[in-house]
């Protein structure tokens, strides 16, 4: 597995990690503890040397099968998790959005525990909260750097100026948002053009686009009431049969190139910037194969803009999140007050 440095944070890491929060949250196919700590260590044993996980992911859940997959390895591996949400210790209720400095504390603490270590390699803010200051969300996490609780800060989906507010009090490592060939607003937004900018490492999750982009859904697919994508616009039956235009498109260079669509797509978010690291997830060790092999797969500049011209080409339908989730994203954070 080649690796990769996220901008010029000096933080290097294989060039596809691994999304974990599917292993025990979101999706109706989850796997047991033993499970999912056995396909952790089968993907570390291919080469990946990075991990994602939050919190909030179970709530508390995936932490943990992180940990206990990773504690044996945590010297070779990059851990990368999340705080932001109000979490009720006692029930696992998502209460909302909070970053206030106090509660950055407690939930680093209680990640720091549940993965096992002394030090997170990668500590995002999940979402930007509209009630806190950026420079003091900041400002809190540089102070645990200093205090040797994390090693590098990141941010989730954060709004331009939000982003560049934080750089300047701590410099940001990466920025993990969503990104794939059916969602590139981070092209036309100025995230990545700040990244370019800054030296910022960009870390694009559900990079395969939830799934729909393996050409494994469609449809007729159903969806359990438990999998998040059900309540999601861009799975509508009707959204989906829109959007099969972009799955045809990977099949066609997929076949050409003796790939997967999902290998054409992970292969293109790879030859964007030298500093983009997917993180695919899956709770299959066959797909978690496919997926690295896009690792090897080279598209040719021609391809790449014959690629490209094809999807501005085709509207995407749908919303990406539902309404409550959406407003979640590309926050701008308040400024201090005096």
């Amino acid at each position: 597995m080649q690796t990769r440095k996220l901008g010029r944070s000096g933080l290097s890491v294989s060039a596809l990690g691994l999304g974990c929060m599917g292993i025990s949250f979101s999706y109706a196919t989850q796997l047991s503890r033993p499970e999912g700590v056995a396909l952790i260590r089968a993907a570390h044993e291919r080469g990946v040397t990075f991990f994602d996980t939050a919190e909030v992911y179970g709530p508390f859940e995936n932490e943990q099968v992180v940990g206990e997959a990773l504690r044996p390895l945590r010297d070779t591996v990059v851990i990368a998790t999340k705080f932001g949400f109000d979490i009720d210790p006692a029930t696992g209720q998502n209460r909302g959005i909070s970053s206030r400095p106090e509660h950055i504390r407690r939930a680093v603490e209680g990640s720091l525990k549940r993965l096992g270590v002394e030090t997170i390699g990668l500590l995002y803010q999940h979402r930007v909260d509209p009630n806190v200051p950026i420079e003091d969300v900041a400002g809190t996490v540089r102070d645990l750097i200093a205090e040797g609780k994390a090693r590098h800060f990141g941010l989730s989906e954060p709004g331009l100026h939000t982003l560049r507010r934080a750089h300047a009090v701590q410099p940001v490592a990466a920025v993990q948002n969503e990104y794939s060939l059916w969602w590139r607003e981070v092209e036309t937004n100025g995230i990545l053009a700040a990244c370019d900018e800054l030296g910022i490492g960009f870390v694009p999750y559900s990079p395969l686009g939830k799934g729909f982009l393996t050409g494994t859904i469609n449809p007729k697919t159903p969806l359990a009431d438990n999998d998040f994508r059900k309540s999601t616009p861009r799975f509508a039956p009707e959204a989906m049969a829109h959007n099969q235009a972009l799955v045809d498109l990977l099949q066609r260079v997929a076949a050409a190139k003796g790939a997967t669509p999902a290998q054409v797509a992970l292969a293109w978010l790879l030859a964007q910037r030298p500093y983009v690291v997917p993180i695919p997830g899956t709770t299959k060790l066959h797909r978690l194969e496919e997926n690295l092999g896009a690792a090897r797969l080279v598209l040719s500049g021609a391809e790449l803009k014959d690629i490209r011209a094809a999807t501005e080409a085709i509207e995407v339908a749908g919303e990406r999140y539902a309404p409550e989730h959406l407003a979640w994203v590309g926050r701008e954070a308040p400024m201090p007050t005096a």
